[in-house]
């Protein structure tokens, strides 16, 4: 199975310039706990991802100035990323050695095409045992967990 068969696709997305509140908004709205961050409107350049953890660790946590705090604040900019051709288990394999909980699909000129989170691999991908492994590294203390 290949990532773009479990991939949830054209997710939406933040620019480093929207609001954390903006973002956390749309998380809201779609029921999600990350974000594409790409490089502008219109564009789908992947630059990074936020989470609802880093607003929470990196802009609320810190006291700051909510109203005046950007994606580009608390973003991470160094997203691991993975190709919609990857097989599903090589995918999981990066998930669960950078512990992070959901990858963003790329194509070639690293456009956004996708993400996956880690419930879609147990959800869609059906690997029991291979699931169970990834989620329990993606959770060991100490881990990222974006």
């Amino acid at each position: 199975m290949k990532a773009q068969d479990i991939m949830a696709k054209d997710p939406r997305c933040v620019t480093p310039r929207t609001s954390i509140q903006e973002a956390a908004r749309l998380m809201r709205s779609e029921d999600v706990g990350a974000l594409p961050v790409v490089e502008s409107d219109g564009s789908r350049s992947l630059v990074g991802i936020v989470t609802d953890r880093d607003i929470a660790i990196r802009a609320v946590a810190d006291g700051r100035d909510i109203g005046s705090v950007t994606v580009r604040d608390v973003m991470s900019s160094s997203a691991k990323t993975a190709k919609a051709a990857d097989d599903v288990d090589d995918v999981m394999k990066v998930m669960g050695r950078e512990q992070v909980r959901r990858i963003p699909i790329v194509d070639e000129r690293n456009q956004l095409v996708g993400i996956i989170s880690q419930a879609d691999f147990v959800l869609k991908a059906k690997s029991d045992s291979r699931s169970e492994r990834t989620v329990e590294k993606i959770s060991e203390p100490g881990g990222r967990h974006s």
